[in-house]
């Protein structure tokens, strides 16, 4: 039968079939957003890759600058070598072009250009400017440079524990390289070629360049002039003294900037030794901030002013030194086991007595004397902006007893880092006031827009009046016959220490010792301080007045001339005195002879003659130095 259609029926199949039409074009128009508009760049991105090929263009990265402007750091252009197997005809021909150039071996070469299965291979990282001219020239089947960028320290051998250094492909290894390298790397560019199926380079075809973002600068704290006077310094003590290691800092006193750090021995920055883990390792550690130690006699600054602050002594108090203490049942010897005898609290801290700081610090009492340990920043990190710094090692309040916090008085059981103790020093003799050392003054990127600075903590943790009661100490202890005798017409105030060392057991390591000094300018009201610490000495003596002191004067002194700083007090002349021959005399005898040419004397030993002097009889010294007495 025939089937016959309404025009009802004839109107609802139009209509299906434009419902039909309309979905079909509703699903394309969907699919056309999604692909045109939603997934469209990265659909791009990824067709760009199957018909071009890139090279990496490394970004610049930032220099190193300090705070006078000079270039620490900089970054050249240098290239790198790539091949493309696909595009070489003849492998041999090039490999022994090639490996006069890049000084490698041909064979090896070889291999490589007649990779076919990869679309590039590198062959050699940052080889110079005229070797990339000189392969440019050959023109080469397949092979291509990139611009690469090398790093260049101008001064070499300095400051090396703080710069540290970066890998071969720009990535910070260590030091500020490693903790800024976020801010210096900056953002690599890319060269674009088109190419075929096989990844041959399309002649004629178009080259696209993205250029790089260079590194943000840096800009230091550090003064290139003070750093180079501080290396010289600890270059010279490390060989005259020959010491396992040395570590030095110059601080402004009331900003606590490090001006200069450094420790010894290190590398040149320029010749990394990476084939040499352990020299890398143990030279490349910033010490000043990692390393702990017991400071000894440098400590007792701290254990004065707060003493001072609590008003528990003053100018008017004194002190009995017989040569020791009985604290809990135990024995605890002063420096000097002959003791000081009566003194009042000025002659006592230049005399560096332990009885009277064991005394100062029983005093305060374990509940005050940790009050202040926690003002002064120790047990903590400083916060500086150097890595793996140490939050050095404070006893535990409620495990310290009375013979312990009697020893912390001067220096022992207790340790501290080098930045951690010169830092609270700075905060004592700078009005009273802790700041945050710092290394880093600010971050810029290309258009002058700091991209990072230190956060900059700061607090009260003494009085001004005590600061200068510590500064006055300070002054007095190195300069007893007055008229500023420890640099000559110069006032400069300053504190050694001399500290025993530990073995991995805990007990105390025979013949192993710490010695150190911290110096301020001007002593009245500090500006620059000094630290220098001595580790290991060999060269015969031990004592921080014997071993440290003398590279604080000597500091001082071409600090003055390199500045041409005017003496504060010119009518000062320093008298030229000789050693005597002491050898062999009794300590009464011996002490006479030197009292005789006003010389200061220290001794190691209990016994009544003197077995060794140093330096020895003929030594021209001035009146007012420090010697040993060995008995």
């Amino acid at each position: 039968m025939q089937k016959q259609y309404t025009l009802h029926s004839l109107q609802k199949r139009i209509k299906s079939v434009f419902l039909v039409l309309i979905t079909i074009f509703c699903v394309l128009g969907v699919r056309l957003f999604i692909v045109q508009i939603k997934d469209g760049k990265t659909l791009q991105q990824r067709a760009t890759q199957q018909w071009t090929r890139d090279l990496s263009l490394t970004a610049k990265r930032g220099s190193f600058f300090d705070t006078t402007g000079d270039t620490l750091a900089v970054s050249f252009t240098t290239y790198n070598v790539y091949a493309r197997g696909r595009e070489i005809k003849n492998p041999h021909t090039e490999a022994e072009i090639l490996s006069k150039i890049l000084e490698q071996s041909p064979e090896k070469l070889e291999k490589k250009l007649s990779n076919k299965n990869t679309s590039e291979v590198l062959l050699k990282m940052q080889i110079s400017s005229d070797q990339a001219e000189e392969i440019y020239n050959q023109k080469l089947d397949g092979i291509y440079l990139s611009e690469n960028v090398g790093r260049h320290y101008v001064y070499g051998d300095m400051l090396t524990q703080l710069l540290g250094f970066s890998s071969v492909d720009n990535v910070g290894q260590a030091g500020l390289e490693a903790f800024l390298n976020d801010y210096l790397a900056g953002t690599d560019g890319y060269s674009y070629v088109q190419s075929d199926l096989q990844g041959k380079e399309i002649g004629g075809s178009l080259r696209y360049y993205v250029n790089g973002i260079a590194g943000d600068d840096v800009t230091l704290t550090i003064n290139s002039k003070i750093q180079i006077l501080l290396e010289q310094i600890l270059k010279k003590a490390f060989d005259e003294q020959k010491a396992k290691g040395i570590t030095g800092i110059v601080m402004n006193a009331k900003t606590s900037e490090v001006l200069a750090i450094s420790s010894k021995p290190s590398f040149d920055l320029n010749e990394v030794p990476r084939d040499d883990l352990e020299k890398l390792f143990s030279q490349g550690r910033m010490t000043a901030v990692t390393d702990t130690y017991e400071p000894g006699s440098t400590f007792k600054i701290l254990t004065l002013a707060a003493a001072l602050e609590e008003g528990i002594t003053n100018l008017n108090d004194h002190f009995y030194c017989p040569g020791y203490r009985i604290v809990d049942g135990q024995r605890i010897k002063c420096w000097r086991t002959i003791g000081h005898g009566s003194q009042t609290l000025k002659e006592a801290f230049a005399n560096s007595c332990n009885c009277c700081f064991m005394d100062l610090a029983l005093r305060l009492g374990k509940d005050r004397f940790f009050s202040y340990m926690e003002k002064f920043g120790l047990g903590k990190k400083t916060g500086i902006t150097i890595q793996g710094e140490s939050s050095g090692i404070l006893m535990k309040k409620k495990d310290v007893k009375n013979v312990d916090l009697a020893r912390m008085g001067f220096g022992h059981a207790i340790a501290v880092t080098p930045i951690q103790l010169l830092s609270a020093v700075a905060g004592i003799t700078g009005d009273g006031i802790w700041k945050t050392p710092s290394v880093i003054k600010k971050v810029e990127n290309g258009n002058g827009k700091i991209t990072f600075s230190p956060t900059i903590k700061e607090k009260k943790v003494v009085s001004s009046k005590t600061s200068q009661i510590v500064n006055q100490l300070l002054q007095f202890a190195e300069n007893k016959k007055g008229n500023y005798t420890f640099v000559e017409g110069y006032n400069v105030g300053g504190k050694t220490g001399t500290a025993q060392k530990y073995n991995e057991t805990g007990a105390i390591a025979q013949g192993k010792y710490i010695s150190s000094f911290i110096g301020t300018y001007p002593a009245d009201c500090p500006e620059y301080l000094f630290m220098i610490l001595v580790d290991e000495a060999s060269a015969g003596a031990y004592y921080g007045s014997i071993v440290a002191a003398p590279y604080g004067r000597e500091f001082f002194a071409k600090f003055f001339e390199m500045f041409d700083i005017p003496k504060d007090d010119k009518s000062v002349v320093l008298q030229e005195v000789v050693m005597p021959q002491i050898t062999g005399y009794s300590i009464a005898n011996a002490v006479a002879e030197l009292k005789k040419v006003g010389l200061e004397y220290e001794i190691a030993g209990e016994g009544s003659f003197v077995k060794q002097q140093l330096p020895p009889a003929g030594t021209i010294l001035y009146k007012g130095q420090v010697v040993l007495i060995i008995t």
